[in-house]
């Protein structure tokens, strides 16, 4: 039950610190100084924007276009706007500008798939502030961000920044090791995260909770259905390959949940419904012998529900915040001298050696 980057409970870090140092201390080993985070800081800000004629690939999007898709093939073509660093000056550059232009390759993406205008990034916001603005605003009005979703933002962001050589972050790796370039290696990742066996797991608990709520349970039925062997109902959000008691992600989860609710008077029948459905679980013996406890992703599809964004996203999201993660790691992979290309062995369990005859005797 403990989670740790750079030798730093999570949960100090997600409650008191900033998405930003949260990047410098993952990517660069420690927390940075006062002067080095503000410098990190404007670096990220001034490399926002994305070329101009990258807004020439959204067009040739078909209206409807998951975001996932539009965001692997844009980070990719970062590619051909950048060239791959030789330098250890040019590998930082391209550090911060997959760092910065994520939020705007994603947002874009969104707006791209409902038919909106872009938003373009504003240099005197914050990370979380800026993606949620170029979210959510339009040009016809003026849209102001609550400080309740850029906290719960900022925090989302940081709980999912990175988390040991999990499917995404070992396809990372992998083509990486080839010596393909930065922005290659990310959109492999994020094509790796797509999967809905890995990065899906928040959106299938909110469709659960959703079912329980239709169906008028309270949780009670939903659970006895999981434990009879004849159903095929799974309980979506608890259990975890790494931990084998709570996630000490979902703690802090739990607590912003409700503190987005109060903050904007939110009532939300589908956190009650979690909230029962958890109580039930954690003092059924079933669940308990084991070891399933609420993870993560329990909690973080009610969040982004909340705060307005489409199931589609939640991914996108995941991608957002675990890209940091998969540079840390990319940057301590290159700067190995001992790295080599992977190359997984293979154990052949098929016929032995055989003669081969012509097909016309056969």
């Amino acid at each position: 039950g403990i989670l740790r980057y750079r030798g730093y409970p999570i949960e100090e870090i997600a409650e008191r610190a900033r998405f930003t140092e949260v990047c410098y201390m993952l990517i660069y080993g420690d927390r940075p100084n006062m002067e080095d985070l503000q410098k990190f800081r404007q670096q990220m800000t001034l490399h926002t924007l994305i070329h101009e004629d990258m807004k020439k690939f959204y067009e040739g999007y078909p209206p409807g276009a998951h975001p996932m898709a539009i965001m692997a093939a844009m980070v990719a073509s970062l590619s051909s706007f950048y060239k791959e660093g030789k330098t250890d000056e040019e590998t930082d550059l391209n550090i911060i500008r997959i760092l910065a232009k994520s939020k705007t390759l994603a947002a874009f993406s969104y707006k791209k798939s409902i038919g909106q205008p872009f938003i373009y990034p504003r240099n005197d916001m914050s990370w979380p502030a800026n993606f949620l603005r170029m979210m959510f605003a339009v040009p016809a009005e003026d849209y102001e961000v609550p400080k309740v979703y850029e906290d719960a933002m900022n925090m989302l962001l940081i709980l999912h920044a990175d988390h040991e050589q999990n499917c995404s972050t070992s396809t990372m790796r992998m083509v990486g090791s080839s010596g393909a370039n930065l922005f290659a290696s990310i959109s492999a990742a994020i094509c790796a995260l797509w999967g809905p066996l890995h990065g899906g797991a928040n959106q299938a608990v909110l469709e659960m909770l959703q079912q329980i709520h239709d169906e008028g349970d309270d949780g009670s039925k939903f659970l006895a259905a999981v434990k009879d062997k004849t159903t095929d109902r799974r309980l979506m959000g608890f259990g975890h390959r790494v931990y084998k008691n709570y996630d000490p992600r979902a703690t802090v989860m739990q607590s912003t949940v409700r503190e987005v609710f109060d903050a904007l008077k939110v009532n939300d029948p589908l956190f009650e419904t979690a909230l029962q459905l958890e109580e039930i679980a954690l003092n059924d013996p079933y669940f308990i012998e084991k070891k399933l406890f609420p993870n993560v992703d329990f909690y973080s599809g009610i969040i982004l529900s909340a705060i307005g964004f489409p199931t589609t996203m939640f991914t996108v999201l995941f991608a957002l915040a675990r890209t940091v993660g998969w540079v840390a790691q990319w940057n301590e992979m290159i700067s190995d001298p001992g790295q080599k290309i992977g190359r997984p062995r293979q154990l052949y369990t098929g016929p032995v050696q055989r003669d081969y005859v012509p097909v016309d005797k056969r």
